[in-house]
C-alpha cells in the first residue's frame, strides 16, 4: 500500500461539539483531537490508523495528520504511511499552505503559493508545477474543508482536489443518518459520500455528532466491493 495509493482512500474531517477543546475560538470554530482506528483492507486487518488535529502556532493555523501503521506481513510492503497538511482558516474556509506524504520508499511534498497562483513540488521525484484556483485542497485539508461545511450546514457539491501531481474533482453526497456499534459504545451518525467524477470508488464516512462529528467509520468499495475499512476504537481532546 503506497502513499500514493492511499492518498484519496479517505476524506475524513471532524468538526467542534460537545467534549472538544475550541483551539481558536471564533476565529476558525475548529477543535483539536487525536482519534485510533483498526484498519482493514478487503476485510483483513493490515493494522491501525490515526487522525490528528492540533493548533500550528498563531490562531487559525493547524497541522493534521494522518498515519497508517501497518502490522504483520503488511509490514513487508510498507510499515507506515503519513500524510500531513499544514493549513489555515480563511473567511471560513481551509486554505492548504503545505503538505507532504511518505511512505518509506516514495515521498510528495507540495507548496501553495496562494499570491502568485501556483502548486509547486515534487512527487515521487517528479517536478509538479500546477495552476492554483481559488478553494483548491490537497488531500488533507479538504477533510477540514468539509468539516467547517457540515459544521455551518453548506457542504459544497464538489470540491477541486490536488492529488500528487493532478488536481482532480470529487462530488460530495450527505447521504442520512444511521446508529452503528463501535468501542465507544452504540453511536449516531451521520453519512457522507465522496466520488471522483467518473470514477467506481466510493468513500463512505460515519460521523458522530454526539463527538462534534468527528469521524467514527470509513468503508471505501470499488464496484459495490468493500476495499477499504475502519473504524474507531478511542479518541482524546
Amino acid at each position: 500500500m503506497s502513499a500514493r495509493g492511499l492518498t484519496l482512500a479517505m476524506a475524513l474531517v471532524a468538526a467542534p461539539g460537545i467534549g472538544t477543546q475550541t483551539c481558536s475560538g471564533a476565529d476558525s470554530g475548529l477543535a483539536v483531537f487525536s482519534a485510533h482506528y483498526e484498519a482493514d483492507w478487503k476485510t483483513i486487518n493490515i493494522g491501525t490508523s490515526d487522525l490528528e488535529l492540533k493548533q500550528d502556532g498563531e490562531a487559525g493555523h493547524f497541522i493534521y495528520t494522518w498515519t497508517i501503521t501497518a502490522r504483520g506481513v503488511f509490514r513487508l510492503y510498507r510499515a507506515q504511511v503519513t500524510q500531513k497538511s499544514w493549513l489555515s482558516i480563511e473567511a471560513g474556509h481551509a486554505r492548504p499552505e503545505k503538505y507532504h506524504a511518505e511512505d518509506g520508499s516514495s515521498t510528495v511534498s507540495l507548496d501553495f503559493d496562494w499570491s502568485g497562483g501556483r502548486a509547486r513540488g515534487t512527487s515521487e521525484n517528479k517536478p509538479v508545477d500546477l495552476e492554483l484556483k481559488p478553494g483548491t485542497q490537497d488531500v488533507m485539508s479538504i477533510q477540514v474543508e468539509v468539516m467547517l461545511g457540515l459544521e455551518n450546514g453548506n457542504l459544497a457539491k464538489t470540491f477541486r482536489i490536488l492529488d500528487n501531481d493532478e488536481v482532480k474533482e470529487f462530488i460530495y453526497t450527505e447521504e442520512g443518518s444511521a446508529k452503528i456499534r463501535t468501542a465507544l459504545g452504540e453511536l449516531d451518525t451521520v453519512i457522507v459520500s465522496s466520488r471522483r467524477t467518473g470514477n467506481n470508488r466510493t468513500l463512505r464516512m460515519w460521523f458522530a455528532p454526539s463527538l462534534g462529528f468527528i469521524p467514527v467509520q470509513a468503508e471505501r468499495t470499488r464496484d459495490g466491493k468493500l476495499e477499504f475499512a475502519m473504524l474507531i476504537k478511542s479518541v482524546k481532546n
